[in-house]
């Protein structure tokens, strides 16, 4: 197996291992811990030095891990890549067990994000999340993390007989058609607070101490290396786990030199980004002055590191699609895994200038990987990622990237094997440069 086709493997492992945000940052802090990062408390007084390396986390779903350079912050600066832990699927909602003709118990659930709805119907799905329960301190209940994993329920599709216009289109109702059925009812069957019950047998807990959870669904089949030649990568959460995954990778795998090197991962960019986890909060702004301010520089010194800042914002990217070539700008047109993809909007949906787009092609010439350009068509709205958002609480250069992947959104989407490791091999060059 070569070394591209086993760092993708690895991300479907990790991808896998990640059913919701919280385990996604619970599997990076593991990661970090085992290569000598240090967790810092947000709570508690910092002590940090030069050339260490220090991780703090908000709300179990968002993580900042940094690696302080050798030299002054306030003339070298930080280098920043960015990426968000969230991916579009559907949450539970408080006392969501329905009992249908007597029968049936499905779980009521919401829309979380934009999914393609159909394609999470008639496929195995399980839940995963946080649960909270009773604690000492009422400002400090307790949480653990659940993983159902197992193939715990399924959405039903409406057969063809019933709904012969349903190839032609059709518009799913997300409070009756798209909710997960879990079980058939008999007379043993205990319906009432039937997920409550379930989650205290999971994590072995009195029910009355559970006092809320947020929980959600995910798919429950792991993802697969496809294509003759192994070249693509079938998996859900690619974006933006991919980024996830290969930015950590690149900020391990790289040296520490008189740039702070920063990895960010926000929460909720899916949903807009306006919590205090998500790139629009001062989060991030917060973490980078208290480095500052940890290695005894002031305020003025805080407001230099940044202008010697690079943020690369990294979300996944629309490749070309074979079946739908009309879709796609004229003369930017970027497929899988032909690189990188830098990405550019005149009306700032990304980032990306002249100036950053030029620094990040230098980056990836010296890393010998290939990149391409994405635009919109000029008659289609696109959408726009955390790089802008964030230039809302930093005012930092900054370029917006991504792979090319096709099926973004759905429940499984497809990428490129070299794709995945060209993006982190620019990680690298960039940390190290």
């Amino acid at each position: 197996m070569t070394r591209k086709l086993e760092f993708a493997q690895e991300l479907i492992d990790f991808i896998d291992n990640s059913p919701s945000a919280f385990h996604v940052v619970e599997n990076v802090k593991k990661e970090l811990i085992k290569n000598g990062f240090v967790e810092l408390e947000a709570s508690e007084n910092w002590k940090i030095e030069k050339s260490g390396k220090y991780f703090v986390t908000k709300n179990g779903s968002a993580l900042i891990a940094f690696v302080v350079g050798k030299g002054d912050i306030e003339s070298e600066g930080f280098k920043l890549i960015g990426a968000h832990t969230d991916s579009p699927t559907f949450k539970i909602k408080p006392n969501p067990e329905m009992v249908e003709e007597n029968a049936f118990l499905r779980l009521n659930t919401e829309v979380y994000g934009g999914p393609i709805l159909n394609t999470w119907l008639d496929r195995p799905l399980s839940l995963a999340g946080r649960v909270t329960l009773k604690g000492e301190d009422i400002f400090n209940p307790k949480s653990y993390l659940i993983d159902m994993d197992k193939p715990l329920m399924v959405i039903p599709n409406l057969a063809i007989h019933m709904n012969r216009k349903v190839n032609e289109g059709i518009k799913l109702n997300t409070q009756n058609e798209t909710l997960p059925l879990v079980s058939m009812i008999n007379k043993e069957f205990e319906k009432d607070d039937f997920l409550i019950g379930e989650i205290a047998k999971e994590l072995d807990v009195n029910v009355e101490d559970i006092l809320d959870f947020d929980l959600f669904l995910y798919e429950y089949e792991k993802g697969k290396i496809v294509g003759l030649n192994n070249e693509f990568i079938s998996c859900g959460k690619l974006d933006d786990l991919a980024m996830v995954h290969a930015g950590i990778k690149g900020l391990l795998d790289s040296k520490v030199n008189n740039k702070t090197n920063v990895m960010v991962l926000f929460d909720n960019e899916e949903v807009g980004s306006t919590t205090k986890q998500g790139a629009a909060s001062p989060m991030l702004r917060t973490i980078l002055e208290r480095i500052c301010l940890s290695l005894g520089k002031n305020r003025e010194d805080f407001y230099r590191s940044l202008s010697n800042s690079f943020l690369i914002s990294s979300d996944m990217a629309h490749g070309v699609h074979p079946n739908y070539k009309q879709k796609q700008d004229p003369t930017s047109r970027p497929v899988i895994n032909g690189g990188p993809a830098i990405k550019l909007s005149a009306n700032q949906a990304y980032t990306t200038d002249s100036i950053s787009s030029a620094i990040y092609e230098s980056i990836c010439k010296m890393a010998e990987v290939p990149f391409q350009k994405f635009v919109n068509r000029s008659d289609e709205r696109g959408g726009s990622t955390i790089g802008p958002i964030s230039s809302t609480q930093l005012d930092i250069p900054s370029v917006d990237i991504g792979n090319p992947i096709l099926s973004m959104h759905s429940v499984r989407e497809l990428g490129g094997v070299d794709d995945h490791y060209y993006v982190y091999k620019s990680f690298v060059q960039y940390y190290n440069y």
